[in-house]
């Protein structure tokens, strides 16, 4: 069991007989533990594990339910703008009185989060064991929604114009991060027209496609409910046709079916580089490419990809570098 649920199951008389909101779950027992809790995943793939255990039980969206909770938790996530935005959405939906709980891992900043979790009343902290720590916070007063999260900015896309919307958490919030920028800058002469935007975030990099080549068919996925939401947001937006897709793999994905894999791939987890998310990417875009198509991906030029790559690819190529980034493409033979 995940050490932050561990933490939380030492209390236990606190959780056992109430209408609980567990958000941001890890997919483990937890749920079986508290039979009264509710689950909010914003994760595809845990919230499908949880799914097929738990039925009813556990929701995925990048909204909360309108299910009225006696108490909750919030599992910290890893962006710190997100963690008052969840915070404050969680506490709206809470009565005066009600009990708000915040548990995380010392080493990814529970200790600094709890900080923001004074803004809503006085924390105490309750318990510390696990390399985690549980914090708490009795809501005295109503406390207000939080205002408009959604952050709007315009990318420039030669001829036109896009307009990017994003929520708090999703990768590079409001802003354009510069591996993008690179690869934005090197996406020309992609074969075929089924191309696949992956870990599309707020949409930069699918949207940018679909703008410049409207005859593609374009689809986008992420893990994230937050960025599918973002996504789905920037491409209606830009009045701009393609499928967004909630999933943590390209396994829904048949063999042969696309032309092109586009993506600025995550590296990190919690606190660790980790490469396992980009190794799975790698190994299923060979799968997934008809022959002739292409894997094309920027990465921090310190990160090792070129020898994933060339193990499933037998090759790699450097199309650019530049700003501490690289943009590698390898093509299916």
């Amino acid at each position: 069991m995940d050490p932050r649920s561990q933490v939380l199951l030492r209390q236990r008389e606190r959780f056992i007989d109430q209408d609980l909101l567990l958000a941001g779950l890890p997919a483990d027992d937890l749920l079986a533990e508290l039979p009264q809790a509710h689950g909010w995943s914003w994760h595809a793939g845990e919230a499908a594990v949880l799914k097929q255990r738990f039925d009813q039980r556990c929701h995925f969206a990048s909204t909360l339910s309108d299910t009225p909770y006696h108490s909750a938790v919030l599992f910290l996530p890893k962006a710190r703008e997100q963690v008052d935005y969840l915070l404050q959405t969680i506490a709206a939906r809470l009565n005066s009185g009600a009990n708000l709980y915040l548990v995380g891992e010392k080493r990814t900043g529970i200790e600094r989060a709890a900080k923001q979790l004074q803004n809503l009343g006085r924390a105490i902290k309750l318990d510390s064991a696990r390399h985690c720590q549980l914090w708490h916070v009795e809501l005295s007063q109503p406390i207000s929604a939080p205002r408009d999260p959604w952050q709007q900015w315009s990318l420039s896309n030669p001829p036109h114009t896009l307009a990017i919307h994003s929520l708090p958490g999703v990768f590079s919030h409001g802003r354009l991060d510069k591996g993008s920028a690179l690869l934005l800058e090197h996406l020309a002469d992609l074969p075929g027209h089924a191309w696949l935007d992956y870990g599309c975030g707020a949409g930069v990099i699918g949207a940018s496609l679909k703008q410049r080549h409207p005859a593609a068919t374009l689809q986008l996925l992420d893990v994230d409910a937050f960025a599918v939401a973002s996504s789905q947001r920037t491409l209606e937006a830009n009045q701009l046709d393609a499928q967004v897709i909630a999933a943590d793999s390209l396994a829904g994905f048949a063999n042969a079916s696309l032309d092109a894999v586009i993506s600025n791939p995550p590296f990190h987890q919690g606190v660790d580089t980790q490469y396992q998310v980009s190794h799975d990417l790698i190994r299923e875009a060979h799968r997934v490419l008809r022959p002739g198509g292409e894997l094309r991906i920027v990465a921090n030029d310190f990160l090792r990809y070129p020898p994933l790559i060339e193990q499933h690819f037998a090759h790699c190529e450097t199309l650019a570098h530049a700003n501490g980034f690289r943009i590698y493409r390898a093509i299916r033979r």
